[in-house]
């Protein structure tokens, strides 16, 4: 399984893009950054985008790439899959044609550039190449994390936005994990702000890392926000375990 990392930055500032994961290169996790990065080829292979919530850093790229699959010919429609909650915000607040063109009846009903395909908690669903299964965590808008598994076995937890939450660590850990994306939001000091929202600091992470109750899977951060990123990954170099890695824009992980 191949993670390449489109954007994890906790805020959008020059060298930093919103979340956005790509497994092995259709598949997208989140959408806050997608064609600032992958040139027209590339978006043109992607089928699915997973949405943890409807916050606008993790969908903000989503119009723009529906706009080029419309004009530039890809002739395929890609299923943009959450939650009907979920998706009716995008649909009602986004894609209403005032904010944005409905491009799930463009460039026509029958063959639009998107299709919005609802995902029910805790039930799977088969995709082109992966086994999806959404699990609700604890944020401040309704929000999902995301167990992907692949044909080989190789199983990665994408927990989106979250702060404390159980459900998601008790069932996807029933067998091993191979990698958890997460994120840690603020520094230690900032803690009662992270609850408030619903995110992690690196000391929360460490209480949900001793959820896990098989082998230990590579932990790989993201969502950080700029201005304490030097603070976050100092204190999350004191946590004792390892496989805790920063993740990075343009980083690419074979798993």
């Amino acid at each position: 399984m191949r993670l390449h990392v489109l954007g994890c930055s906790g805020a959008e500032v020059p060298g930093g893009n919103l979340p956005a994961f790509l497994v092995d290169g259709i598949l997208l996790l989140d959408a806050g950054t997608i064609g600032s990065v992958l040139n027209l080829k590339a978006q043109s292979r992607i089928r699915d985008i997973l949405i943890t919530h409807a916050h606008l850093d993790h969908i903000k790229a989503i119009p723009f790439f529906a706009d080029n699959l419309s004009t530039c010919g890809f002739y395929r429609t890609v299923s943009v899959r959450s939650t009907r909650e979920i998706l009716n915000i995008l649909k009602e607040n986004l894609f209403n044609g005032l904010v944005w063109p409905d491009f799930s009846k463009i460039p026509t009903t029958k063959k639009p550039a998107i299709r919005f395909e609802a995902l029910f908690a805790e039930k799977a669903v088969q995709l082109v190449k992966h086994r999806v299964t959404a699990f609700s965590v604890d944020h401040k808008s309704p929000a999902l994390a995301f167990l992907v598994e692949n044909g080989k076995g190789k199983r990665v937890l994408y927990t989106g936005d979250t702060g404390p939450t159980e459900r998601i660590w008790k069932v996807c850990s029933e067998k091993p994990l191979d990698a958890v994306i997460a994120e840690v939001t603020y520094p230690n000091r900032m803690s009662e702000t992270a609850i408030q929202s619903g995110h992690l600091t690196p000391e929360l992470l460490a209480w949900e890392m001793r959820k896990i109750r098989n082998a230990s899977p590579i932990f790989l951060i993201s969502h950080s926000k700029p201005l304490f990123l030097a603070e976050i990954k100092r204190e999350l170099e004191m946590i004792e375990r390892k496989g805790v890695e920063i993740l990075q824009d343009g980083q690419v992980i074979d798993l």
